[in-house]
């Protein structure tokens, strides 16, 4: 198997205190794994350490090819451009389309060609079941579409790694296993997707890896 993530006795850090330690896991190519852990536990320092949003003092750590303990800071951009990132909070900019949103980061990835362009922002929406909606603003969308547009952004670039920090947060129940579900999908379509998520009764529905934060510690519950 392809493995996308590797860490190997990390250690994760927030204003010089320990969140995480000795961290020891791999994720693999198509694989859906869930973080876990009550708030504070480490789930949202480690999604930013994979994305070098935060540093790695100790331990090895390569996701996408890339060490993290050594990268460059030119290279953390096309690191991130190899992953997409989403956000409880959705982050779309209130000022502009749906459309617009999603060309703002292709053009700022390095996308040219119109004609491309428009082709990738289809694209894009139809995997995420939103076609119909990329003349809309962000305000006219109700959360859960929101959030579709929100991955449909993070798909943009083909990543082969989504990072989901705690998607369903935000959003009623039913609109929360929609969403889970549009990322079993995307896992099964072959790109690697960490959420972390508080809501056990997800896993229970669409069953993957179950990492849990506790006591300082990344426990694979998988196996036990």
């Amino acid at each position: 198997m392809t493995k996308i993530v590797e860490y190997s006795r990390v250690e994760i850090l927030r204003k010089e205190l320990v969140v995480l330690k000795n961290v020891t896991f791999s994720i693999n190519k198509g694989e859906f794994a869930y973080l876990v852990g009550r708030v504070g536990s480490g789930k949202s320092s480690l999604l930013k350490s994979m994305y070098a949003e935060i540093p790695i003092p100790e331990g090895d750590a390569k996701v996408l090819e890339y060490d993290l303990t050594d990268i460059k800071r030119r290279d953390v951009p096309m690191l991130r451009r190899k992953m997409g990132i989403v956000f409880q909070d959705f982050q779309l900019l209130t000022d502009r389309s749906v459309y617009d949103n999603l060309k703002f980061v292709l053009q700022a990835t390095g996308w040219k060609g119109k004609g491309e362009i428009n082709d990738r922002i289809e694209e894009a929406l139809n995997s995420v079941g939103m076609s119909n909606k990329s003349y809309k603003m962000p305000h006219e969308l109700s959360g859960g579409e929101q959030q579709r547009i929100v991955i449909a952004r993070a798909l943009l670039n083909h990543p082969q790694l989504v990072l989901a920090d705690e998607p369903t947060g935000n959003l009623d129940p039913e609109t929360g296993r929609q969403i889970v579900s549009l990322l079993y999908e995307i896992a099964d379509r072959g790109t690697a997707v960490i959420m972390a998520t508080h809501n056990l009764q997800l896993i229970e529905g669409f069953p993957g890896r179950v990492f849990r934060c506790e006591n300082k510690q990344l426990i694979d519950t998988t196996q036990s």
